[in-house]
């Protein structure tokens, strides 16, 4: 089932780093998270608490390690639709219409998009 988290770019960043190196424990992403965006170990436990309270990490014992209980996946697909709704008024023909419009959609892309748009309409 999907799961519609609302995640902020901060959390992003955060579940970014834990989906690279899930297992990892508070300690360590806090190290990551001082190497990769310059953040202290008050804000990276600060993210985390928010992203558990959310929903969107557990966090156990022993050393808190922290497991994503969400996936790259869904939250790139709910963010899809999001922006869909909001810019698009849930037209997909709208969306890519833009992308070709500006010259987004390369040649091969929209290939590739006509096979799995074809595909589609055989499952159907």
């Amino acid at each position: 089932m999907e799961k519609k988290i609302r995640l902020f770019e901060g959390e992003l960043k955060l579940m970014e780093l834990l989906w690279a190196n899930e297992g990892a424990t508070a300690k360590e992403l806090a190290r990551l998270a001082a190497e990769k965006t310059g953040w202290n170990k008050n804000t990276t436990y600060t993210v985390i608490r928010k992203l558990v309270a959310k929903g969107a990490i557990e966090r156990s014992e022993p050393d808190f390690v922290c497991r994503s209980l969400i996936s790259r996946e869904e939250v790139g697909k709910y963010e899809a639709k999001k922006v869909l709704r909001s810019f698009f008024g849930g037209s997909a023909k709208k969306l890519f219409s833009s992308f070709m419009a500006d010259g987004t959609l390369s040649a091969a892309e929209a290939d590739e998009l006509r096979k799995m748009i074809e595909e589609y309409g055989r499952k159907k």
